[in-house]
């Protein structure tokens, strides 16, 4: 019986040490990581617009802003269909893409984030459709090859859904320059693993442990919460996956005195 406690005992010590600085990572049993799920390959087509060696829209409907041009986007960034966005609620999400039918396909995977939405055209026609960035578009290609595959027209192409890696990337939080003491709204990047979001809630310093307020999907990547009433900062965040319901928890990420077009993270990088 005291082995059969001592066990217990340990199993809660480290369940309380499973969240560690500002970072708390919450797991439903019932649900799994995307990163430990077999990976699915499907058919799309696929486009390119933008510059050649650009970021597509250098911005999207997401929200990203300059950011997708820069690391860990690196502008490997598609606009997607209605069929995937889902309203901007698959903003962030990572798929695998490869091409591998046209002479001028290095059939080699290549990691790319939904940063854009597409509204016409073979986006709307085809079950599913990538309108990539140029630069996405050619990394398809035999290396010294680029420029001719992005001549090819419309690719047939495999897509798979697969775990985001920014394992070297903290969690992002771009205040919207609109937000003041009664409004607050937030652009959410780098969530590692699932990479989208389903539900964002709000926990101010004077909440009640288990008290959270739910914001709203303003639009793409932006949540807001009106409150109607003065927020008392710090603020908590809590993500939850779109993919499998994963829940993540960034303890006071945003600090006392926060100021509205700043840049939050949820560990010190």
């Amino acid at each position: 019986m005291a082995q059969f406690s001592l066990s217990n005992l340990l199993i809660s010590i480290s369940l309380a040490f499973f969240c560690f600085s500002n970072l708390c990572f919450c797991f439903k049993p019932k649900h799994f990581n995307l990163s430990t799920q077999a990976v699915h390959w499907s058919s799309a087509g696929a486009t390119w617009y933008g510059s050649p060696d650009g970021a597509g829209s250098d911005g999207g409907a997401c929200g990203y802003g300059n950011t997708v041009s820069q690391a860990p986007f690196s502008s490997l960034v598609t606009g997607i269909g209605p069929s995937l966005y889902k309203s901007g609620k698959e903003c962030g999400a990572c798929y695998k893409i490869k091409c591998t039918k046209h002479p001028l396909c290095s059939g080699k995977p290549v990691r790319v984030v939904i940063t854009d939405f597409c509204p016409g055209g073979p986006c709307v026609s085809e079950s599913a459709h990538f309108d990539l960035s140029g630069t996405a578009f050619g990394s398809m290609a035999v290396p010294g090859e680029e420029e001719k595959l992005r001549d090819a027209g419309v690719l047939q192409i495999r897509y798979a859904r697969v775990a985001c890696d920014y394992s070297r990337k903290t969690i992002v939080f771009h205040v919207d320059p609109g937000s003041n003491p009664d409004y607050f709204a937030v652009v959410i990047e780098f969530e590692e693993g699932d990479g989208d979001l389903a539900k964002v809630d709000l926990q101010q310093s004077s909440s009640q442990p288990d008290e959270w307020w739910e914001m709203n999907q303003s639009w793409g990547a932006v949540w807001q919460l009106n409150a109607g009433t003065e927020l008392h900062p710090p603020f908590s965040i809590r993500l939850t996956s779109q993919y499998s319901g994963q829940t993540l928890v960034a303890k006071n990420v945003i600090p006392t005195g926060w100021q509205p077009g700043a840049t939050y993270r949820s560990l010190n990088g």
